[in-house]
């Protein structure tokens, strides 16, 4: 598989720790920019209580704004932190066939987990054991609808409270999702601290307990790799990644986003790495994507002067 695939989540985690809210037809208007550039998906919102994320509590909103819009092939996903999220969600897919006769608008939800204690607890309020508790009937009910699953695995090689994280502790988890049904694997070094060097054998770990199982029955990429480039570390990342057979990654157009432990007094951390130079990094290393340069150019730029 020479063609790389690119899921771009500037909607949803490029946007969801900006203190200013950001309107719903701006969040929609970013959305279908980025649908132009013809990536393989877009992650738009996350369902969860607008106590704990004000910026992204008008999911069911954006999403109403995009049904019209919607083109063919092109993945529109939601992150969901249980079950009630997970109904929210196909809440939304309902009201889409009923007012626009679209089958499923989203197309796949995503549960959270980290491969450290500390930052499970942190972000979730959750220990590792219980997230993953949560997810087994958010699977089995995204199943039914026809909806399918990523499971994210953050701070996938060092937590800012545990520090260095075990490649086997990220691969023990993995394969705990696997085991529950989850379609798809997202690797996420949420602090950026990754290189080339302690990436590898986390990678490597990964294809290990994939058994040979690149894809997944859907056809696409079992295992995805979600960088930051908080130290300016990611395009190389990327490239070893490549090496290593991946071929899905995310990325953020503009590069919003960027992880609030990684961050200084007076120091925001940087976010994402751009789609535009995940893009130049898989092109360097010799491999094709389907992205329109144009149109991503275009909304990257939208993206930046979101941000104030």
């Amino acid at each position: 598989m020479d063609t790389v695939r690119i899921t771009d989540v500037a909607p949803r985690d490029g946007l969801q720790g900006e203190s200013a809210i950001v309107a719903a037809r701006d969040k929609a208007q970013l959305a279908m920019l980025v649908q132009k550039t013809a990536v393989a998906e877009v992650e738009v919102s996350s369902f969860v209580s607008p106590k704990w994320i004000p910026q992204l509590g008008d999911a069911a909103e954006v999403f109403g704004l995009l049904a019209p819009t919607k083109p063919e092939g092109v993945i529109y996903s939601a992150l969901v932190p249980n079950e009630r999220g997970l109904d929210a969600a196909i809440e939304v897919n309902r009201a889409a066939r009923r007012e626009h006769g679209i089958e499923r608008l989203i197309d796949k939800v995503s549960v959270f987990t980290a491969a450290s204690e500390g930052f499970s607890l942190k972000n979730t309020n959750a220990t590792i054991e219980e997230t993953l508790q949560r997810f087994v009937p958010v699977v089995a009910k995204a199943h039914e609808h026809g909806m399918m699953v990523r499971g994210y695995i953050s701070c996938i090689v060092q937590c800012p409270f545990d520090g260095i994280i075990a490649p086997e502790a990220v691969g023990d988890v993995m394969s705990r999702l696997l085991e529950m049904g989850i379609d798809e694997i997202d690797l996420g070094d949420t602090i950026g601290a990754a290189t080339p060097e302690t990436i590898e054998p986390v990678i490597m770990e990964a294809v290990d307990r994939l058994d040979g199982e690149p894809t997944n029955s859907f056809g696409d990429p079992t295992l995805t790799l979600h960088l930051h480039d908080t130290f300016g570390h990611a395009g190389e990342c990327v490239k070893l990644a490549l090496d290593l057979g991946v071929r899905s990654f995310d990325s953020s157009a503009g590069g919003l986003g960027g992880c609030p432990y990684a961050s200084t007094e007076g120091s925001r951390a940087p976010g994402n790495i751009s789609t535009l130079a995940l893009v130049q990094a898989i092109k360097e290393a010799g491999l094709s994507t389907d992205i329109d340069q144009d149109a991503l150019i275009e909304a990257s730029a939208f993206a930046s002067g979101l941000i104030k």
